[in-house]
């Protein structure tokens, strides 16, 4: 297996993207090697300096452009055709490598993946997911967390089938409790969006749909796939981030609020396109680049993708 890695891409490129690769190397199985994409100068100093520049599990691919977060993402892609992120999905596009993930430009990997790999047939919007910690133990995953702010309920309902299929075969969850993201548990509760929603998702034979969920039992064990809107998923999010990092700063310890850490998950995949692309924190340091890539091979090695071409053919 053949992972792409955008070594120019967050905020600690590209020493720390460099780092984390090399970290992931002495956890991965040997049949995996890793293509380093961005500036071949830039990255061979590190190896050097970590003597690892004749490793035959690592194949340098140089790429002298940088996307920055400051880029607008529809036009960073062809205007940059010479960025790691571009030169990613080139590769990704020809199958030279299985899967590609980088800690850069959300929105350039977004409309790379759409329109250099492209969606599944089918599929109405790809969407991305966030890890959610269980108090009683093992995860559940949120979906849609700010790729498609605006949603309609045949979207929310792909949401729930594709969070079902990349709980049960990467997740290893046996039968997903899936879940709409409420104000109350009741059907008639909620906005047009997700009355809507719960009509179409009750009873449906494409997953194992519970009804709705509020806020208050996000963390308990109650669904293992959490459907919203992009909009509510971010909020979501960002405040469990808040929340974790609030704890940080007062000296609160507990093993249970260590678990929502990003280094500990990596990165999150693009679901509904027709390969692997995963989406790190811009943040991230050589330990989370290392998750990053372990969950790249973990998705890769699932068939996650072709499971989701199946379901929607």
């Amino acid at each position: 297996m053949k992972i792409g890695l955008d070594i120019s891409g967050g905020d600690f490129a590209p020493r720390a993207n460099v780092l984390g690769a090399l970290l992931a190397l002495e956890l991965l199985p040997e049949s995996v090697s890793l293509h380093l994409i961005g500036k071949e100068e830039e990255i061979n100093t590190v190896l050097k300096e970590k003597d690892s520049q004749e490793s035959n599990r690592i194949k340098v691919v140089d790429a002298p452009d940088t996307i920055t977060m400051e880029d607008h993402p529809t036009r960073a892609i062809p205007q940059k055709p010479n960025s790691s992120i571009s030169v990613g999905f080139d590769l990704l596009r020809k199958g030279e490598i299985n899967s590609f993930a980088s800690t850069g430009n959300t929105g350039a990997m977004l409309v790379g993946a759409i329109y250099k790999v492209n969606s599944i047939p089918g599929i109405i919007r790809p969407c991305i997911t966030s890890i959610l910690p269980k108090v009683n133990g093992g995860d559940s995953i949120i979906l849609d967390v700010g790729s498609n702010a605006d949603c309609k309920p045949d979207v929310l309902y792909q949401f729930a089938i594709l969070g079902s299929l990349y709980a049960k075969n990467v997740l290893q969850i046996e039968n997903p409790k899936v879940a709409l993201l409420n104000i109350g548990e009741e059907e008639s509760k909620g906005n047009l969006l997700t009355q809507s929603a719960y009509k179409i998702m009750n009873d449906s034979k494409d997953f194992n749909f519970i009804g709705n969920i509020e806020g208050r039992d996000l963390f308990h064990g109650k669904a293992d796939v959490i459907v919203c809107d992009g909009f509510t998923g971010n909020i979501v999010l960002k405040q469990a981030e808040g929340l974790y990092t609030l704890m940080l700063e007062r000296g609160i310890q507990d093993s249970y609020f260590d678990r929502f850490n990003y280094e500990n998950y990596g990165g999150t995949p693009i679901l509904g396109v027709n390969s692997d692309v995963i989406i790190g924190h811009g943040i991230s340091n050589d330990v989370a680049i290392k998750n990053m890539l372990i969950h790249s091979y973990d998705v890769a090695k699932s068939g996650l993708t072709n499971k989701i071409k199946e379901a929607f053919k």
